[in-house]
């Protein structure tokens, strides 16, 4: 059998293939009143049509814990139980499709309360305006130029989103989904606490790189304690914060060494699969990109560690995703504009390949 088309066990869940959909802000929530942070019909249809196309995966975008852990008002969130009702027609249509339903569970920390990408490419929206409030942050350290310094988190405030982390994980099961994934990349409140670029803390929190991991281990546990022993842990890392690989920016970042170092320690904690990605934590970071860009991380992740791990970045070809799981790169490819161009690209590479994916009943003809 095709290698991207074989089915991956974690615990006792098992995925029906390596072609999964990354987790993608789609800004379409309503951002006040009594639906506030639930998903909508766009959310439906967005996330149905890469279920309809074989998608073994589906990841929803950062979803987050808090109101004030939006990225924006417009983002999905999981603090209630209108959000939870809105969530369980979504998975339960990805069941019926023979897909995974997997939640990103999130907080946004300096980089909350921005506009939509499309709407003054998404600056920075300030406390005083409608739809704003103060991000908070491991320290007061502003994530750009223009944007609004966070509120250092106290003991107390930390321990705060730990329990909301939890919080939104029970909610996430009631709503159905299978796979939980811990969102600790992209210059999101968790990296915040990992990178010395965003944590500048002297207490328990930060300093050491020990300091620094410590918020995520604590909301690792916190999840794993409430998820179901049999169902997955997913964590999503930042590999790297691109600092260290230009020669000629001497700020100080998180690594790829750190990533390695990192994933030990969640392999220990529970957390059965890294989701690798790169970036997010300064604004003006060098990118070195191209197909594949982010492939070696998780080749790294994986080989040196042996923690499963899915691969991000600039996969687009049917071939080269094959390639990356044929090798033994990665365990699984996370897809996301590739998905947003083609739906049903998890069917188009199965029939390239000679692969088999599931199809809807009332497709079997075509």
């Amino acid at each position: 059998m095709n290698p991207l088309f074989t089915p991956l066990d974690l615990r006792s869940l098992t995925i029906p293939n390596r072609v999964w959909m990354a987790a993608m802000c789609q800004y379409s929530a309503e951002p006040d009143g009594k639906g506030v942070g639930a998903p909508t019909d766009w959310h439906f249809a967005h996330l149905a049509a890469r279920a309809a196309g074989g998608t073994g995966l589906i990841i929803t975008e950062a979803t987050a814990v808090s109101p004030e852990g939006r990225i924006s008002p417009y983002d999905l969130g999981i603090w209630n139980d209108d959000q939870v009702a809105a969530f369980r027609r979504i998975t339960a249509f990805l069941k019926s499709q023979g897909t995974v339903p997997g939640i990103q569970l999130a907080h946004a920390g300096r980089k909350a309360s921005t506009e939509r990408t499309w709407v003054d490419r998404g600056r920075q929206i300030a406390p005083d305006e409608p739809f704003g409030w103060t991000p908070v942050g491991p320290s007061a350290v502003a994530f750009g130029e223009t944007s609004t310094v966070p509120e250092e988190l106290t003991t107390a405030g930390i321990r705060e989103i730990v329990q909301q982390f939890a919080d939104a994980a029970v909610r996430a099961l009631a709503a159905g989904f299978q796979v939980a994934e811990i969102h600790g990349a992209h210059g999101y409140l968790i990296h915040q606490f990992l990178s010395p670029q965003s944590n500048h803390r002297t207490d328990e929190y930060g300093g050491s790189f020990e300091g620094r991991i410590r918020f995520a281990l604590e909301v690792v546990d916190a999840v794993r304690a409430v998820w179901p022993e049999d169902l997955p842990v997913f964590f999503r890392v930042s590999a790297t914060d691109w600092l260290s690989e230009n020669p000629e920016d001497a700020r100080d970042g998180w690594t790829a060494d750190d990533t390695v170092r990192l994933a030990k320690e969640l392999m220990a904690h529970g957390v059965d699969l890294l989701d690798v990605s790169t970036g997010g934590i300064v604004p003006d970071a060098t990118i070195t990109s191209g197909p594949g860009y982010q492939v070696p991380f998780a080749d790294r992740v994986r080989n040196e560690t042996g923690m499963p791990v899915a691969a991000v970045g600039m996969i687009t070809e049917p071939a080269q995703a094959e390639d990356v799981i044929a090798s033994g790169r990665a365990d699984a490819v996370l897809l996301a504009r590739e998905l947003l161009r083609d739906p049903y690209w998890a069917r188009h590479a199965a029939h390239q390949l000679g692969g088999t994916v599931s199809a809807p009943i009332q497709y079997h003809r075509a």
